[in-house]
């Protein structure tokens, strides 16, 4: 093991080491290993540390060129490209999705011993779905920072920085369950385009990612049970407050209901969706 994989031995401040660091292989290695060193309890917890960096958050690769989501052109499936495109804005999600849950690991202070746990738990499992992605992308003949990508869901992420609470809202229960709304239909897109590999992997994705969302479920049901706030009107407020924007049908209820949300929940999406929105491609 190289020394740089030896920066903490406490899990917050190692969390936002290699949330700052750019080369995504680094990255990978040393969520891996402090996932690896906190199971085995090798680290520390300082849950009401309060932590800055003066380092950018989060760090990235020089590629791929973020653009806006709107000049990012569709491309058939039918071809080779085409599904290298669609692998590569997976992998750039979970990619950002590993930042997310590294930077809910540093950010905040005085959640209980669990909180951390879990997202560091997420954080490795999207490291894992990012592994995945890249070795399919560079099968196809491409790697990862061949063609552009957005930045929308870390900017989501950057305007609910300041509120926990809003961080769970509208990152895992909103921003992260899209993905449970959309990978079914990836998924047959990809195997009827004869790309039973990438098939495979989002199937994997989906079970993980359903995992993901009922953990943010679990912490935003607490939240709101310490801030004694109804939990339907709270994300409808927050919803609206930080701009997220509007979700739309179809929805996966079995895998939602999989991840924890509860069918008034459920009937609430389906019949006046709020502004929220997720993993638009």
């Amino acid at each position: 093991m190289s020394m740089q994989l030896k920066m903490s031995d406490e899990l917050r401040p190692a969390a936002l080491h290699w949330l700052t660091e750019p080369v995504p292989a680094g990255k990978v290695a040393g969520v891996s290993e402090m996932a690896r060193r906190w199971a085995a309890g090798s680290m520390t917890l300082d849950t009401e540390a309060v932590l800055s960096t003066e380092n950018a958050v989060p760090g990235r690769p020089a590629k791929p060129e973020l653009v806006p989501p709107a000049s990012l052109k569709r491309r058939s499936m039918a071809t080779v490209e085409g599904r290298a495109v669609m692998i590569h804005a997976l992998a750039h999600i979970e990619f950002n999705a590993i930042n997310l849950a590294l930077d809910a690991v540093w950010r905040f202070a005085g959640m209980p011993t669990q909180f951390y746990t879990d997202w560091l738990h997420v954080a490795a499992e999207e490291a894992y779905h990012y592994t995945l992605l890249v070795g399919h992308l560079q099968s196809l003949g491409y790697a990862y920072g061949d063609f552009p990508a957005h930045n929308g869901l870390w900017e989501i992420a950057d305007r609910t920085r300041d509120d926990v609470l809003a961080r769970i809202a509208l990152i895992p229960r909103t921003m992260e369950a899209r993905g449970l709304d959309v990978s079914p239909g990836l998924r047959d897109k990809l195997a009827q385009a004869g790309d039973r590999d990438a098939a495979a992997i989002l199937e994997i994705i989906l079970r993980d990612e359903i995992g993901h969302v009922r953990i943010g479920n679990h912490w935003y049901g607490w939240l709101c049970g310490q801030r004694n706030l109804n939990p339907l009107d709270t994300y409808e407020q927050l919803a609206l407050a930080y701009k997220a924007p509007a979700l739309r049908g179809p929805f996966n209820i079995e895998a939602r209901l999989a991840a924890g949300f509860t069918e008034a929940e459920l009937d609430a999406l389906t019949l006046n969706p709020p502004r929220a929105t997720g993993y638009d491609q």
